[in-house]
């Protein structure tokens, strides 16, 4: 299991937390409120939380060069939906132990 993460500084986490969200709902399944979400791509998931000044972003996927792609897939529709904003995306991967639940 493969794991990213980043943490977007931006005033408007929840507004762009439910643009992604509502763009992805037509084509794949995909969970959300004002605070959180879910996208289930095929074969990799991503979990949103948004704060008062950030969104959290973290991609999963047993598939090292699909989450990688879904890290720049995820950053340029973000970037898209955020035109007036310079959103800076810092991906870290973060250690999955063997067994461990979210």
């Amino acid at each position: 299991m493969t794991r990213y993460q980043t943490d977007v500084a931006t005033a408007h986490a929840s507004r762009y937390l439910q643009q992604l969200c509502k763009h992805w709902s037509h084509r794949l399944e995909v969970a959300f409120d004002a605070t959180q979400g879910v996208v289930r791509f095929d074969g990799a998931t991503c979990n949103l939380r948004a704060a008062a000044d950030r969104l959290h972003v973290t991609l999963e996927s047993d598939d090292l060069a699909l989450a990688t792609t879904l890290c720049g897939v995820v950053a340029d529709h973000l970037k898209r939906f955020a035109f007036r904003e310079d959103l800076g995306f810092d991906w870290t991967e973060v250690p999955v132990q063997a067994g461990a639940e979210r």
